[in-house]
């Protein structure tokens, strides 16, 4: 029998109950890096009290599981991922496939694999890329776990992938995080039936794109992230990303597409429960 994750806020009976609560999910955080390390409690005080009630913890490269798994056995509200990250694919060996596969199969919080992806914006390996992504979509279908994806200006070839991945071995679904794509480029993923992850980037002044973007998406397919540490939005911009700054996000995106906050945070919660699998718990 499948091990339900014990997440610490009601049982969705609907979008009311959350937003009475207002309640949040950040949907791809790092605070395995080093610079949590010495305020890491007093950064979760400050989530648990901007409404923040999960964290999805994504992965650089599987050798960062131990410490990841370490920060969830402390935090009853944490799930996380396993992957190799495209500006890490030259790391990629004969046996980091199997690697992933057994990481993320040894844990019922593990719930998706990533982050992976494709980035050609500080990377020039564009080929083995696309390898190791196509691997860990693999991966991925084979457990029957989302993919969290990591794609900077190579939306072309990252549609092109999903698109032939699901005609040839079948479907495999995920988030498209840290959106930064255009309108054009969102349909893609929305047509793709990949849920949009939204960051700080979305409050920039100068972030057009980006803010139409997320004025397009499914209500069904819209999700809310820090990716912190980077990327802080306004008004923390400058300083270190954490995850109690999702709200702010959120609060973005529902100026944007004109609703309230609450029923921004109520959709978005149930989507990334719909997404990783959450079980809620009354």
């Amino acid at each position: 029998m499948k091990q339900l994750l014990k997440i610490p806020f009601p049982r969705f009976a609907g979008s009311s109950q959350l937003e009475s609560q207002m309640q949040l999910i950040d949907t791809h955080v790092h605070i395995n890096f080093d610079v949590f390390n010495s305020d890491l409690e007093d950064i979760r005080q400050r989530w648990q009290q901007a409404g923040v009630v999960h964290l999805v913890h994504s992965c650089v490269e599987p050798q960062e599981f131990p410490a990841i798994k370490a920060i969830a056995d402390r935090f009853a509200e944490l799930s996380y991922a396993v992957g190799l990250h495209p500006l890490d694919a030259h790391k990629w060996t004969l046996t980091a496939a199997a690697e992933i596969e057994e990481l993320a199969a040894s844990n019922p919080r593990v719930v998706a694999i990533g982050e992976t992806g494709l980035d050609f914006y500080k990377a020039n390996n564009q080929e083995q890329q696309k390898f190791v992504f196509k691997q860990q979509l693999t991966i991925a279908q084979k457990l029957n776990k989302p993919v969290i994806i990591h794609c900077r200006d190579a939306a072309t070839s990252m549609a092109e992938i999903l698109y032939n991945f699901q005609k040839n071995q079948g479907l495999v679904r995920g988030v498209m995080h840290c959106w930064g794509g255009t309108p054009a480029e969102t349909k893609m993923f929305i047509d793709l039936g990949f849920y949009i992850s939204f960051s700080g980037t979305v409050t920039f002044k100068n972030a057009v794109q980006i803010q139409e973007s997320a004025k397009m998406v499914d209500d069904e397919r819209l999700l809310v992230e820090t990716d912190c540490p980077f990327l802080a939005p306004v008004p923390k911009r400058g300083k270190r990303n954490e995850p109690a700054y999702v709200k702010y996000v959120a609060e973005k995106v529902a100026e944007l597409r004109g609703v309230r906050l609450e029923s921004l945070a109520a959709q978005t919660s149930k989507n990334a429960c719909q997404l990783f699998g959450l079980n809620i718990y009354a």
